[in-house]
C-alpha cells in the first residue's frame, strides 16, 4: 500500500484517542485507516477491515501513524475472542490475529499477499492461503497464476526463523494442556527474553519491555514441558526452546555473556528437562554443555539430523509439507540434475536425490558450518547428492550451475543478493556448463516447451516474506523468467507471517522479458546474512 503524505493533513499526537472505521488489511499485521479522505493512513492492530473501532495513538512520524484499537464499536464477523489474554493493545507482541478466525486469518494474509505482488511486481495474484496439517481443513485448494502449466504439489508447506522474527511468541496457559485446538500448539521453536531479575518472557509489539506470559498457547507442549518460563535465568539474556516432535527431542539454548550466567543460571540449565542443553556466548558459537547437541527431526518419511543453530521449519507439518509442494512444483524426472540453494539441513536436496536417482544428480549449497554438517550426514545415503559450504553466489561464480536443469531456492527473510540473481539470468538458453554434461541429465525430458538446451527449465522459490519475493520477481523478470504458479502456506497460524512459494519458468518467447514489470520499481540488492 502506498503512503501519500497530503497537503494540510495532521496526524494524531501519540496518547490521542479516536474514533475511525477500520479499511483493507495491511502488511505487519495491521489495518490501515484514515480520519478523513485522502488523509494519512493510520495502521491498527487488534483491529479488523470494516470494524468501527476507538483507537490509541502508540507512534506518530512525519508520513504516518500506528495505533492500537482499545474499543470495538462494530466488531466483525470474524472477531473471536483470543485465546491468549497477552494479545491485547500494550501485550505481547509474537501474534498479530489472535481475534480473527482461522479462515479470516488466512484471508487476511491472501490479500497481503496480492497487495505486494501488485504493489512491488506488478502483478494480479489471486492466492489462497493453504492451511496445513493439524490447523484444521479450512485453508483451500492450490491458488495458480499466469499460465497454469506448474504442476501444483500435494500438500502445503512453510518455513520459519529466515522468517519471523527473533522466535517470539504469545501467550498464557489457554492451550497447555496440549496444544491442540487448531492455530495452537504448534510452535516448536521459541526464544524467550530474560528479564534484570531471572524471569523469562516475550516482548511487547515494538518494545524491549518483557511480559510474563507462563505458558504460551502456540508453543508445543514439548516446549511448554521444559517449564522454562518457571526458573529463573540470572545474567542470561535469552532462554531458547526448540523440539522435535518426530523424536520427542527436545534443546535448551542458553545467551549471555558466560561470566554473568554462569553460576547464576547454571543451575536452571543443569536441572531443566532437556536432552541438550547449549551455550551461546558474546560469539555465538554454541558449546554443549549436556547431550549431542541436535535434535532429530521427521520429514519426508525418514529422519534428518538438525543441530540446534541449523534452520528447520518451526511448525510440525511444514516440513513434511513443503518438500511434497516443492517436487510437484518441479516434476524432476530420474536422470535430472538439481540445485538446492540455502539448503539448509539437505530437506530439499534429500527428496530431490531420491526422485532423480543415481543416473541424477544434487547440489547444496549452504553456508552455515553446522549445517553443512548436517546435511552431508542426511545425505550419506545418496553420494550422488554433494553439499558445498560458502556464500551461494561466491559458490554459483565459481562452480557455475553443474548442468542443473531443476533449482530451488530458500533464502533467508531478506531474500535473494542480487548477485545469485545475476549468476542465474543467463540460465535460459545458455548452453551446457564447462563440463560438458547436459542440465537435463541423462535420459531427462523437458516438462517446459519453453525450455532451450542447458538451462534451468524450472526453478521453486519458497520464500516466508511476500514483499522481497515480489521485489525478486520483478528481477527474475528481467533476467528472462516468468512465474508460472504461486502457492501459499499458513505456517504461521495468529501472526502476520506467511510462506510462500512461486514457481518460476523461462520466458523466452516475449521480447519484453528484459524490461521490468510496467509500474514496479527496480529490484534492489538483498542482503546476504542468514537468519537463525
Amino acid at each position: 500500500m502506498s503512503l501519500v503524505e497530503m497537503p494540510g493533513a495532521q496526524l494524531p499526537a501519540v496518547g490521542a484517542v479516536l474514533e475511525l472505521t477500520v479499511g483493507e488489511v495491511a502488511a505487519g499485521g495491521c489495518c490501515a485507516a484514515r480520519q478523513e479522505p485522502g488523509g494519512p493512513v493510520i495502521f491498527v492492530r487488534h483491529a479488523l477491515p470494516g470494524e468501527r473501532v476507538r483507537v490509541r495513538v502508540t507512534q506518530a512520524t512525519s508520513r504516518l501513524a500506528r495505533a492500537d484499537a482499545i474499543e470495538i464499536r462494530q466488531a466483525s464477523p470474524d472477531r473471536v475472542a483470543p485465546p491468549c489474554p497477552h494479545a491485547r493493545p500494550g501485550g505481547c507482541g509474537g501474534c498479530d490475529w489472535q481475534h480473527a478466525s482461522l479462515p479470516a486469518q488466512r484471508s487476511l494474509k491472501a490479500e497481503v499477499i496480492r497487495q505486494q505482488m501488485r504493489r512491488i511486481a506488478g502483478l494480479d495474484c489471486a492466492v489462497t492461503v493453504e492451511s496445513l496439517e493439524g490447523d484444521d481443513d479450512t485453508g483451500g485448494n492450490t491458488g495458480n497464476v499466469g499460465d497454469g502449466d506448474g504442476a501444483a504439489g500435494d500438500g502445503g508447506a512453510a518455513g520459519d526463523d529466515r522468517a519471523a522474527g527473533d522466535g517470539s511468541a504469545a501467550g498464557d496457559g489457554s492451550a497447555a494442556d496440549g496444544g491442540s485446538a487448531a492455530g495452537l500448539g504448534w510452535r516448536t521453536r521459541v526464544r524467550f527474553a530474560v528479564r534484570h531479575d531471572g524471569r523469562t518472557g516475550l516482548r511487547k509489539h515494538r518494545s524491549h519491555d518483557i511480559i510474563d506470559v507462563g505458558a504460551c498457547p502456540i508453543a508445543h507442549p514439548l516446549v511448554t514441558e521444559t517449564a522454562v518460563t518457571r526458573r529463573r535465568w540470572p545474567g542470561a539474556k535469552s532462554v531458547e526452546v526448540l523440539v522435535a516432535v518426530a523424536s520427542g527431542e527436545r534443546a535448551v539454548v542458553v545467551t549471555g555473556p558466560p561470566a554473568r550466567w554462569n553460576s547464576g543460571a547454571r543451575p536452571a540449565a543443569q536441572a531443566i528437562g532437556a536432552d541438550t542443553v547449549l551455550a551461546a556466548g558474546t560469539t555465538g558459537r554454541l558449546v554443549s554443555l549436556r547431550g549431542r547437541g541436535y535434535l532429530t527431526e521427521g520429514a519426508a518419511g525418514r529422519s534428518w539430523r538438525v543441530s540446534a543453530g541449523t534452520f528447520w521449519q518451526v511448525h510440525p507439518a511444514a516440513a513434511d509439507a513443503l518438500a511434497a509442494a516443492v517436487l510437484g512444483m518441479l516434476a524432476p524426472l530420474p536422470g535430472d540434475r538439481a540445485l538446492d540453494l540455502y539448503c539448509g539441513a539437505g530437506l530439499f536436496a534429500g527428496v530431490l536425490a531420491d526422485a532423480v536417482g543415481p543416473d541424477g544428480g544434487v547440489v547444496g549449497v549452504e553456508e552455515n558450518a553446522a549445517a553443512v554438517r548436517d546435511a552431508r550426514h542426511n545425505l550419506r545415503a545418496t553420494p550422488w547428492a554433494q553439499v558445498h559450504r560458502g556464500d551461494v553466489a561466491a559458490v554459483l561464480a565459481q562452480g557455475g550451475l553443474s548442468g542443473a536443469s531443476l533449482a530451488v531456492l530458500d533464502p533467508p527473510r531478506t531474500g535473494l543478493p542480487r548477485a545469485v540473481i545475476d549468476l542465474l539470468r543467463g540460465v535460459p538458453g545458455a548452453g551446457t556448463d564447462a563440463g560438458g554434461t547436459g542440465a537435463a541429465g541423462a535420459g531427462a525430458a523437458s516438462t517446459d516447451g519453453d525450455r532451450t538446451a542447458g538451462g534451468l527449465r524450472r526453478i521453486a522459490y519458497v520464500s516466508c516474506d511476500p514483499a522481497t519475493l515480489a521485489r525478486d520477481l520483478v528481477a527474475f523478470r528481467a533476467a528472462g523468467w516468468r512465474l508460472a504458479e504461486l502457492r501459499a502456506f499458513d505456517a504461521f497460524p495468529m501472526t502476520h507471517h506467511v510462506e510462500c512459494l512461486a514457481a518460476l519458468v523461462p520466458d523466452v518467447g516475449n521480447p519484453d522479458a528484459a524490461a521490468p514489470v510496467a509500474g514496479a520499481p527496480a529490484a534492489p540488492a538483498a542482503e546476504t546474512e542468514k537468519a537463525g
